[in-house]
Formats: structure tokens, C-alpha cells, sequence
């Protein structure tokens, strides 16, 4: 039987709840998924018992739960037989965030394939090195590189001229 330590899962809703919440929102591209998927992660993780090494092993535990909660919520068989009445009020057009730059920066990433779209949300908004990406995605750090550099490339056409070239250079 084990313990559940809710002093633990409450310390790592406070640290994590940005991250979760936003590479949920990122892979989901709708809000109420994303909160679906942010109660499901730590749900889990409140049950799960692990006994983590640090904070940076805590991380990257929720970033892959985070990831595959996305995923089984993107690829539900309900999603794709759904039929849509017109505008659905929580599409992730609705969705914005504190400025309409931030918003249109989240939509361009949130449209990237998902081998790219999770390397740049965790470079550019958790602003996570490189070496700890690959490490936490199971990839070598140039792999992360290059895709990174694909996902740079690929929000340059999504953006267009709206913002050039020097939005994702490093």
C-alpha cells in the first residue's frame, strides 16, 4: 500500500503548474483539454509514489506524463468522429494570453508537428537547455539542435513577415 504525500504534490503543482499547464495548452491547442490534461498529469503524479532524485528528475517526469496525457487526449477516437455545430467556443483561436504577440507566437508554435513543437516550447517558454531537452525527451542534444533549428524555421514561414527573422534566432 503506499503514502500519499500531498505536502509533495502540492509543492510540485507550485513549481510546475506553468510548465504543465502550458506544454498541455501547446500540444492540446485547447484550453479546457489542457486543464483536463494539467488535473490528469498531477493526478497522477500524486499517485504514482515515486521517490524522485531532484527537481530536475520531477520535471522531467511530468514533462513526458504531460506529453503522453496530450497525447491520449488529441488522438481520442471521440475527437475524431466529433462533428462540429459551427464555432466552437473553447478552440484554441479563443484562447489568449496576457499580450496578442505572446498569443500569436503560442498559435504559430501550437501548429508545429509535435517532434518540434515540444523542443521549442521547452527552449523558448520554460527556457530549459538543450542538454536537459534531450535528456528528458530520451534524444541527443544535437537532435534537439536540429530540430530546433526546423522548428525556427518552420514559425519563420507560420509568422511570415509578422515578425522576420529575428524572433527564434539564437
Amino acid at each position: 500500500m503506499s503514502t500519499y504525500n500531498v505536502s509533495d504534490t502540492e509543492d510540485a503543482v507550485l513549481k510546475f503548474s506553468r510548465l504543465v499547464f502550458g506544454l498541455a495548452l501547446s500540444n492540446t491547442g485547447s484550453k479546457s483539454d489542457a486543464e483536463d490534461v494539467f488535473q490528469e498529469t498531477f493526478l497522477a503524479y500524486h499517485r504514482c509514489g515515486m521517490v524522485f532524485n531532484d527537481d530536475e528528475h520531477r520535471k522531467a517526469w511530468l514533462i513526458k506524463t504531460t506529453i503522453n496525457m496530450s497525447r491520449r487526449v488529441t488522438s481520442a477516437s471521440w475527437r475524431k468522429k466529433r462533428v462540429s455545430l459551427g464555432h466552437e467556443p473553447d478552440s484554441g483561436e479563443d484562447f489568449t494570453l496576457q499580450t496578442e504577440e505572446q498569443t500569436i507566437i503560442h498559435d504559430a508554435v501550437s501548429k508545429l508537428p509535435e517532434k518540434y513543437r515540444v523542443p521549442v516550447w521547452l527552449f523558448y517558454f520554460e527556457e530549459m537547455p538543450t542538454k536537459n531537452i534531450g535528456k528528458t525527451l530520451g534524444l541527443s542534444d544535437n537532435a534537439i539542435r536540429s530540430r530546433l533549428s526546423r522548428g525556427r524555421e518552420m514559425l519563420r514561414k507560420i509568422l511570415g513577415d509578422y515578425y522576420g527573422k529575428e524572433v527564434f534566432d539564437l
